[in-house]
């Protein structure tokens, strides 16, 4: 398994992704100490504003960003931005700066640069902008809605969306099925296995392409 830098490791996907490198060690970039944290990884904490002269010094083989947040729980849609795309580039540039040849990043099924939607448009300038910097290989991640335990306090909507996810995914069909709900434990799995793989290209993978990963 390749040396591998995660940035987003407090939220339920990058916990997740760190329990699935089981015994491996991997390099965590926070702004703040991630709670139970196993001994044999490395956690690096620094404001975001040093994230990318620190990666780009550290040379991962390859970065995996599991950063994301909601307009919402960020306060307005700058504040969202400034995560979902401006810090992932940043995290990002400082990657290719530092000769990473991999990237893993998780965005959301419906990501569109064209989008008449703030959230799913923002998600795909932010792809768009990844693919702009050349890393030989580059995995997006598009899950459905995220079922798991989430850290910190839980939001009505998602609260409401997972208990409905299971009727909800029982209508969506054919090229729909994509829409559906998604354990973050089987995008953790999916993106560990992706961590092993380096044939060159973009890649974007959706909800059954993640399962397949995660068997």
């Amino acid at each position: 398994m390749p040396d591998a830098l995660i940035v987003g490791a407090t939220g339920m996907v990058g916990r997740a992704v760190i329990g699935h490198f089981g015994s491996t060690s991997v390099t965590v970039l926070a702004r703040r100490e991630v709670e139970s944290l196993a001994p044999h990884h490395r956690e690096l904490v620094a404001p975001s504003e040093r994230w990318a002269d620190i990666i780009a010094a550290e040379r991962p083989a390859v970065l995996i960003s599991c950063l994301g947040t909601t307009i919402r729980q960020a306060g307005s849609q700058a504040a969202f931005r400034a995560v979902d795309h401006d810090l992932i580039l940043a995290a990002a540039r400082g990657a290719r700066a530092g000769g990473t040849p991999h990237m893993i990043a998780v965005s959301s099924v419906g990501a569109a640069a064209k989008s008449g939607n703030f959230y799913l448009r923002t998600k795909g300038e932010t792809e768009d902008d990844l693919r702009a910097l050349g890393f030989g290989r580059l995995d997006l991640i598009r899950p459905g809605l995220l079922r798991g335990d989430r850290p910190g306090p839980q939001r009505l909507a998602e609260g409401l969306a997972t208990i409905a996810a299971p009727l909800t995914d029982a209508l969506l069909h054919g090229r729909f099925r994509r829409y559906r709900s998604i354990s973050g434990d089987t995008v953790a799995a999916a993106i560990v296995a992706l961590a092993g793989q380096d044939g060159p290209g973009v890649y974007i993978h959706e909800n059954d392409a993640l399962g397949a990963l995660a068997d």
